[in-house]
């Protein structure tokens, strides 16, 4: 809350909240209110998102789903602050982010958020360490080296991959190279971790194992929203979101699967299956 609200006092309302806007802020990491995002080439106007209204509590893993062109990855853009809303307001941990200018959003970013993406996007020519240490190179705060190759270390180490630590991209298999997304994703302790379709680009087994590690952050109170177009992938969240058309379709709770499980249960013939 407080990296948020340092950002925000050009921007702030004079109006003080009341105690029960208090107490909704404070449990709520997410929450938008009637967003639409509207792209405009000359004449034409393509309506993205149309009206979206949710909110994603604190310690939430929650999968968004929908065929492309639903809006799905319009609205990751929009929860990780990489765009803006053409109508609507975006309040993160209680701050209106959607009146932020370009500076205060890429301070949010860095400091409240981590992504992961289906690509993994890393630098070729950079050991994983190097790679897992970039996002602290563009904070604020005045960090020795030493402080960010420990940092980088531990993040590595949650993700199993300390051992791996001075090998490059072209070294490293694709489930490797996405446990180093992750940790880079990790690195600056974010609130709230994006995944826009991780496993993607992963087979069947390295899903289960890169699922299990999502899960695992989340037990331990990270809140996690997971774009994926695949439901079987999606059942390991505990809230499954339906997009179409720029519309929320459906929004359900349920019992998540257990990757671990699935894990020990895995035999080389299997898919991910629900």
């Amino acid at each position: 809350m407080a990296a948020v609200a340092a950002c925000s006092e050009a921007v702030r309302s004079s109006s003080e909240p009341t105690p029960e806007e208090l107490v909704v802020d404070a449990m709520t990491t997410v929450r938008l209110d009637e967003i639409t995002r509207i792209y405009r080439t000359g004449s034409i106007a393509v309506e993205a998102l149309r009206g979206i209204s949710l909110e994603i509590s604190s310690g939430e893993f929650v999968a968004i789903m929908g065929a492309s062109g639903s809006g799905k990855s319009t609205l990751m853009n929009m929860i990780g602050c990489l765009d803006r809303p053409t109508s609507g307001s975006y309040y993160l941990e209680g701050e209106d982010v959607s009146q932020f200018n370009a500076e205060q959003l890429a301070n949010v970013r860095n400091v409240m958020l981590g992504f992961v993406f289906q690509a993994f996007h890393l630098l070729p020519r950079t050991s994983a360490r190097e790679n897992v240490e970039l996002p602290l190179l563009y904070r604020e705060e005045d960090l020795s080296w030493k402080e960010i190759q420990k940092r980088a270390l531990d993040a590595l180490s949650i993700v199993g991959l300390q051992d791996r630590a001075d090998h490059a991209p072209n070294e490293l298999s694709g489930g490797q190279k996405q446990r180093v997304a992750i940790a880079r994703a990790l690195v600056t302790q974010p609130r709230l971790l994006l995944a826009d379709e991780p496993t993607g680009n992963l087979d069947s087994r390295t899903t289960l194992e890169i699922v299990d590690i999502f899960q695992q952050l989340n037990q331990q109170g990270l809140t996690i929203l997971m774009v994926t177009h695949e439901p079987e992938i999606a059942r390991f969240a505990h809230r499954v979101i339906t997009l179409r058309d720029g519309l929320i379709r459906s929004d359900k709770t349920i019992e998540p699967q257990s990757a671990a499980e699935a894990l020990d249960n895995w035999t080389d013939e299997e898919e991910v299956s629900i």
